[in-house]
């Protein structure tokens, strides 16, 4: 492997940082709420399941019980 010398290296970063597309500021908000959305989503549709799942393990030991 080939050794660089430090100002190499920064050289190379720099040049490969300048090929970076970074989002807009637009994107960037869209992306961020939509992940909250579907965290949300995400949290009431394991919450719906948990009340189900809770409400026949009920059903069940209280056949027992």
């Amino acid at each position: 492997m080939a050794t660089t010398n430090p100002l190499q290296f920064i050289q190379q970063v720099r040049t490969e940082v300048a090929k970076v597309v970074w989002p807009t500021k637009r994107e960037v908000m869209l992306t961020t709420v939509m992940v909250f959305i579907l965290a949300a989503l995400t949290a009431v549709f394991f919450a719906i399941v948990d009340i189900l799942i809770r409400g026949g393990l009920q059903q069940i030991l209280g056949m027992f019980g």
